[in-house]
């Protein structure tokens, strides 16, 4: 197999997401970053490998998440699969609720992580922050419909493009 080539700011792009990740993620997301780049690394050229290592592109502070590494694991797992889920739920009016909902995205904001979900109490999209998850299980149920299919109804719903 051929060397990997990456132009110099694709390397910076590498090196700052990989950072990025590692910092504001959970314990796996985290490792599985860390080892990506690592094996990226491996397989570069030396002068490449170098720029990787000596990069001066640096990730500032984030703000304390309160993480909830194994729901987000599971989390993304269900997303994967497109497995739905059971959840125990406090809004903020603190009141909770018991939910199964869909998963179809979790976003990394600055302060929190939010889900994106097919909620069927609602029988609609809904929003949840995990640090108000207070109970989260994986059922052994598919979605009725294509993850795919439901994020862009999401995403025409709220006009957002995609990634």
């Amino acid at each position: 197999m051929p060397p990997l080539m990456f132009s110099e700011e694709e390397i910076e792009a590498l090196v700052l997401g990989t950072r990025w990740v590692a910092r504001r993620t959970d314990d796996k997301l985290k490792k599985a970053a860390t080892n990506a780049l690592a094996k990226i690394s491996a397989v570069l050229p030396a002068n490449l490998r170098y720029q990787l290592e000596s990069s001066g592109l640096l990730i500032g502070p984030a703000k304390i998440v309160p993480a909830k590494d194994d729901y987000e694991a599971l989390i993304r797992h269900a997303i994967r699969k497109e497995y739905k889920m059971q959840m125990s739920y406090v809004d903020l009016k603190e009141e909770e609720s018991q939910r199964i909902i869909w998963p179809l995205a979790l976003g990394f904001f600055e302060e929190t992580r939010i889900i994106v979900a097919w909620c069927e109490l609602r029988q609609d999209f809904r929003h949840f922050r995990t640090d108000r998850i207070t109970h989260l299980s994986l059922l052994d149920t598919h979605f009725n419909k294509r993850r795919q299919v439901l994020l862009k109804q999401w995403r025409e719903l709220h006009n957002i493009p995609e990634q």
